[in-house]
């Protein structure tokens, strides 16, 4: 780095000196060194602009229903199993699990974990997709039917929240100022088209014409 601002004739900051600012008394710099002024004033300030940017990107139960994910990781033996977050989680889902599943869910993913950190078969895989296709290699996913059931759960979780998402931004678009009147059929139709415009650009315009 050193050489590269010689070589281009730039000054080269030492970061131990007093930092000094720029339009204000020389006073109110007194004691701040340039390191402190790069990692606390200027460094930390950008953290909490990127996670106040994050934050209002992914709402509060965005993040809990994505960390549940992690729950299932298969890293380290099932390091970061917690039965208790993917219970609540099969809540969220009564078209899949029942009442009588939901009871003996608990149970289920406890003989699950146990006997798949007995197999030498899932020693070593990483990430839950991996998971999901050694179950299926295993034939553990007729075994365990319910945690199976979950794992895929797991896996359209991240698309489901990104496709909402996308849905979301397409809308502030869609429905501008101009048009805030829109009911919500047109809006919809509209933001089929706006969203999947890769497949809507293959459409000949003939055929638009011919079926309207």
């Amino acid at each position: 780095m050193s050489s590269f601002c010689i070589k281009h004739d730039i000054n080269i900051l030492n970061i131990d000196c007093e930092y000094k600012l720029r339009g204000r008394s020389r006073r109110k710099s007194q004691g701040i060194t340039n390191l402190h002024h790069f990692c606390y004033e200027l460094f930390n300030n950008i953290i909490d602009m990127q996670l106040t940017e994050l934050d209002d990107h992914f709402i509060e139960t965005s993040m809990k229903l994505l960390l549940c994910v992690a729950c299932l990781n298969p890293s380290d033996f099932f390091s970061t199993f917690n039965k208790e977050k993917l219970i609540h989680l099969a809540h969220f889902y009564p078209n899949e699990f029942s009442i009588v599943d939901l009871m003996i869910l608990g149970d289920r993913l406890d003989t699950c974990i146990i006997d798949l950190r007995d197999d030498d078969e899932f020693s070593g895989i990483e990430g839950i997709v991996s998971l999901a296709e050694k179950m299926i290699k295993t034939k553990k996913n007729l075994i365990f039917p319910l945690v199976y059931m979950l794992i895929k759960l797991l896996l359209f979780l991240p698309v489901a929240i990104a496709t909402v998402k996308r849905v979301f931004s397409a809308m502030h678009i869609v429905k501008s100022r101009l048009q805030n009147r829109m009911r919500d059929k047109w809006m919809n139709d509209s933001l089929i088209v706006y969203i999947e415009k890769d497949i809507f650009d293959k459409i000949n315009n003939e055929v638009i014409m011919k079926r309207f």
